[in-house]
Order: structure tokens, then sequence, then C-alpha cells
């Protein structure tokens, strides 16, 4: 399914260099860029999530505590330098 949408002139001919320079339809351009920014919103997001926990002092040492813990898996089994 498709739907259209009002963009600025400006907008368009960005998007259009963009689709031109990389040899995407401008569809693809436009769904590439969207994704970009949900994951730059995502990214964002998440270090606002630990910033509001790092103020908490008990909650942070709560956080550091966990991540600890999984750290001592991660070469489970496995010889250092492999």
């Amino acid at each position: 399914m498709s739907v259209t949408i009002r963009i600025a002139e400006h907008t368009h001919r960005v998007l259009s260099d963009l689709a031109r320079q990389e040899g995407r339809s401008l569809q693809a351009t436009v769904e590439q860029a969207v994704e970009a920014y949900r994951r730059q919103r995502l990214l964002a997001e998440a270090n606002a999530a630990y910033a509001r926990l790092r103020s908490k002092p008990a909650g942070w040492r709560e956080e550091v505590e966990e991540r600890e813990g999984w750290d001592v898996t991660l070469l489970d089994g496995l010889e250092e330098g492999s």
C-alpha cells in the first residue's frame, strides 16, 4: 500500500538529490531516511533513560552490578584471544 504525503519543495529537491547520488528510487530514499531517523530516536531515548537511571545512585549501582554479572559469561568456554 502506498500513501501520498505533502512535503516542501526544498525537501523534495534534497530527497531527489540523495536518491540520484545513491542510485535509488525516491521511495527507497525516503524509507531509508525514515529508518535512520527511527534508529536515531531509539538511541536518543535509550540514552535519556540511562541518564535518568544514572541520576539515581541505587538504581545505577544495580544496573552496573547486573552488567558485571553478565561480563563473566562473555568468554565462557572460550580461550583468550580466540
